[in-house]
């Protein structure tokens, strides 16, 4: 029981820390790639800390889909309007939160996985633009 706790630990340590990341690097496709290899080596590093490799390939998953998860979300923040500070800032904060949620037991699991899926479902709700609409708008 207590090996399934600290993989869930680093796992939601690592998706908190690729939030984070993604808050402040999610401009390009490269600084979303390098946020999540952020995340996947910050889980890493935690599973190797608590005890062994188990704990760090829970925390690398745990990062990659938190990077997965967090870089389209703040890219689509940052394409909406955002401010490149503000995103980071508020988002950063939200990977602090995810990172901090992840003691309670077995929530790292879930947060690693509906990362990806709110940034699914994000890009679904995202209305499409239609160059008749850009035009009028310039008159």
């Amino acid at each position: 029981m207590w090996e399934w706790y600290r993989i869930g630990v680093a796992a939601g340590i690592g998706a908190g820390a690729a939030l984070a990341a993604a808050g402040w690097l999610a401009r390009s496709r490269p600084g979303a790639l390098v946020a999540i290899l952020i995340g996947a080596a910050v889980g890493t590093a935690v599973g190797f800390a608590l005890d062994d490799w188990n704990d760090a390939v829970g925390g690398a998953i745990g990062g990659l889909l938190g990077g997965l998860g967090g870089a389209p979300l703040a890219g689509g923040t940052l394409r909406r309007g955002g401010t490149t500070a503000g995103t980071g800032i508020l988002v950063g904060l939200a990977g602090l939160g995810v990172a901090a949620l992840a003691l309670v037991p077995f929530l790292g699991y879930l947060e690693a996985l509906a990362l990806p899926a709110l940034a699914a479902r994000a890009r679904r709700r995202e209305p499409e633009r239609y160059a008749g609409l850009r035009t009028l708008a310039r008159d």
